[in-house]
């Protein structure tokens, strides 16, 4: 179950995936995926059987240089509260984030996917033209294997991906998880 159609069927027959995606198509910004722990949340609380999709973390992320200032950012995030207030979202134009994370200008969202700490959390999916799209830069073998691995983009900076490992709780919450390249 580790290539990316495998995860389309994985998040179609999530009907609250399914509609948080569709909720952001409908805001029609450039570029735009949900990732990371919307994503991953979802098949590693599958994997360990827990029975609900957790929508704790729905990562927004589109490509826009044009309006590429966080408060447009943040109007964005506050629609998406208004339409669905049940889900902790989070909207990011990954045409500025480079600067945050010590990186070279970002080409578009997969450039930036890309560049993401984690290969599990380096995935996302977007609803355009009455289908579904998935990204996944470093496949999905990991996602669907448990395995928590740095990013080639990361792997310098691997204090980073421990840290997220840690205040994130994933192996108290996910405990088959199996990190590696640490």
């Amino acid at each position: 179950m580790g290539d990316p159609s495998k995860l389309a069927a994985f998040i179609l027959a999530r009907a609250e995936m399914l509609r948080a995606l569709q909720a952001v198509a409908r805001l029609d910004l450039p570029d735009a995926w949900i990732g990371a722990g919307f994503i991953r949340n979802a098949v590693w609380d599958a994997l360990h059987g827990t029975g609900h999709v957790a929508l704790d973390d729905a990562d927004v992320v589109f490509f826009d240089r044009a309006h590429a200032d966080a408060e447009r950012d943040r109007s964005i995030e506050a629609e998406l509260h208004r339409i669905w207030p049940q889900i902790l979202w989070s909207v990011k134009n990954q045409a500025r984030m480079h600067a945050r994370n010590g990186d070279a200008p970002y080409g578009d969202t997969l450039d930036a996917v890309t560049h993401w700490p984690e290969t599990a959390t380096a995935i996302a999916a977007r609803w355009r033209d009455g289908r579904l799209d998935v990204m996944a830069p470093h496949g999905c073998g990991d996602l669907f294997g448990l395995i928590v691995r740095p990013t080639p983009a990361f792997a310098g900076r691997l204090d980073i991906v421990r840290r997220r490992i840690r205040d994130k709780g994933w192996l108290l919450r996910w405990p088959r998880l199996t990190v590696v390249g640490m």
